[in-house]
Order: structure tokens, then C-alpha cells, then sequence
């Protein structure tokens, strides 16, 4: 039994999880944590293939966002994919209700004003 881990699991969060574990009350853990690994945002142009691959998944092949909306998408998200996707649904809907066809600068910008101040 000593001679072998009985236990082995996965941490696996948002960047705020790495900050907690540094917290004194989680030295304990901190100091068995064996492997670490840190995945890094999306570069622009990755994060503009990654919106539309994910709308070529959704059956869209067409232009729904302009170069300045992914722009302003990617530098409020720091290229993390799941805020890309919150802004990008927020922006697709303030485009909706816009009755805009294509989700532009504007459109974006007032999510981002939405979801930065609260």
C-alpha cells in the first residue's frame, strides 16, 4: 500500500481555480498536485476560425460576424473559448434585435458594455 498511489484524480477549472489552490488553507493540496498544465487564450485569427467553424457546425457557411465584431469578441475575451461564445451569442442576439443581418462592431461593443459592467 506504501509503495503506490491509491488515488489519482483530475483538477480541471476556469483560471480562477489555480488562484485558489494557492490559498494557504490549500497548501496541502497545492503540494500534491503532480502535473499542472495551463491552457493559454486563442490567438485572433484562431478565435475568428473557431466562430466559424462553430457556425459551419450549426449549418451556417455565410458571413455572421465582420473581421471588427471577432476583433473586439477576442481581445474582451483574451481568447478563452467559453467567454468567445458567451459574446458571440450575446452579439448574435443584440444583431437580432438590431435587425441586422450580420453582427458588426456596434453590435458587439454593446455586449461587451453588458457583460463588462456587471
Amino acid at each position: 500500500m506504501d509503495s503506490r498511489s491509491p488515488f489519482a484524480t483530475l483538477l480541471i477549472g476556469q483560471p480562477t481555480l489555480r488562484r485558489k489552490i494557492k490559498l494557504g488553507v490549500l497548501a496541502a493540496l497545492d503540494q500534491r498536485i503532480a502535473v499542472r498544465c495551463h491552457m493559454t487564450g486563442m490567438t485572433a485569427e484562431e478565435t475568428g476560425a473557431y466562430l466559424r467553424r462553430h457556425l459551419a457546425l450549426a449549418g451556417r457557411s455565410d458571413t455572421l460576424f465582420s473581421d471588427d465584431a471577432i476583433t473586439l469578441i477576442h481581445s474582451t475575451s483574451r481568447g478563452y473559448p467559453h467567454a468567445v461564445n458567451n459574446l458571440a451569442i450575446a452579439s448574435l442576439l443584440a444583431a437580432f434585435t438590431a435587425n441586422k443581418a450580420i453582427v458588426d462592431e456596434s453590435n458587439a461593443r454593446t455586449t461587451v458594455t453588458e457583460v463588462t459592467t456587471e
